[in-house]
Formats: C-alpha cells, structure tokens, sequence
C-alpha cells in the first residue's frame, strides 16, 4: 500500500535503496513485464509527442526509462533517431540486441545526459518513480538535453500525492496541479494534458499524460 507524501528528507543512502528495490523488481519481472507490456496500445500518446516536434526529420529522441525497447522499436520503424535509458541491466541487454539502439545504463536519480541534445523526451510511466525531493531536479536535467523549443511528453499514474513503496516499485502518484506545478517551475510551457485510455469516464482514467515545450 503506497504510504501518505513524506514530510522528511530522504537520505543518500534511502535514495539508493529505493532505486535498488525499485529497479530489482523490474528485474526480478523482466520476462512478465516484457510479455505483459509488448502489445499495450500507446499510440495515442506517441502522436503526443511527435505532433508537437517542430524540428526536421528524424527526430532525436530519448526514451527515458525504456524498458526491453517497444518504444525504440516504434519511434525507430518510423525512420527516428531513438536513444534509451534504463535502470534494469536485463532491459538494457535485451533492447540493444532485439531494437540496435543506443541504450545507457543508467537510473533516473543519477543522470548523466548531453546539453541541446534530443528533440523530444518519451517518458512513458516512467517519472512517477522519480522521488518528490529529487523530481525538480531531474526535470531540470531534462529540459538542458532538450534542443530549444523541444517537446518532453510524460505519463504517469494518477493520484492524490501519496508517496511510497507499492509491493516493491516507489512512486509518487500526482494530482495535476501537482505535476503542472512541478513542471512550470523547472522552465516547461505546457502544450497539452490527457487522461487515459479513451473509452471510459475521464475520472476513472488511471493515466495522466501531459506535453511540455522547453
């Protein structure tokens, strides 16, 4: 059960632990998340992003966070220059071999990414994982890899700002005015936001996407 938001400081050393964990379970998962995610239809949230690129084909794109490349394979298909970042070595293997991209190992709390590179930032179900005390900095960090006037599209779980461990993955799962607060405040103008999937009442979507430009 994800707890209430914090009220301290997590230390050093907690950041590391639940990134462990958080990422363990990914690999601990790798070949059921893989089977479970492959046919997922986000379509609607690729034409997001690539709707909102100003700049010429192909588009230089970081998928952060992802996972054994279903995104990379997409954006790839369609002529794009994807590059990855994942947690989960397993991940990053199966995506370099299967997709022949580029993917860094890496974990969202330590970051370490080009200036004015990407034209567009895929972060699919992936930022919510970011902690609260650390997520202003690692928007900070994405909107200096962006290229002027580049678009970040992001999707997370919908909530009330409850932060904490569910079973063994940390997330903190944003209000809107929370996540657009968050993402004024580390330079982004907004483009648009959605919740998803279509075909039921809007307030029982349990995805909230939104687009940035920098």
């Amino acid at each position: 059960m994800v707890a209430e938001k914090k009220e301290f400081m997590l230390s050093p050393r907690e950041l590391q632990e639940l990134t462990r964990r958080t990422i363990g379970h990914y690999e601990f998962n790798s070949e059921s998340y893989q089977i479970g995610t492959v046919d997922h239809d986000v379509s609607q949230n690729y034409m997001a992003l690539l709707d909102s690129i100003e700049s010429e084909i192909p588009f230089k794109i970081l998928d952060f966070g992802c996972g054994p490349g279903r995104d990379l394979r997409y954006f790839k298909s369609l002529g794009h220059i994807p590059t990855g970042i994942e947690g989960s070595e397993t991940f990053v293997k199966v995506a370099r071999t299967t997709i022949g991209c580029d993917v860094h190992h890496m974990n969202f709390i330590n970051l370490d990414l080009p200036q004015f590179e990407y034209d567009g930032i895929f972060a699919n179900a992936t930022l919510f994982h970011v902690p609260r005390q650390e997520i202003n900095r690692v928007m900070l960090e994405l909107h200096e890899t962006l290229k002027e006037r580049g678009v970040l599209f992001c999707s997370n779980p919908r909530g009330n700002n409850q932060e904490g461990f569910s079973g063994e993955r940390y997330g903190f799962y944003y209000t809107w005015n929370t996540w657009k607060e968050i993402c004024l405040n580390t330079g982004f103008e907004e483009i648009k936001h959605f919740y998803r999937p279509d075909g039921i009442p809007e307030e029982e979507r349990p995805w909230l996407a939104s687009v940035w430009r920098k």
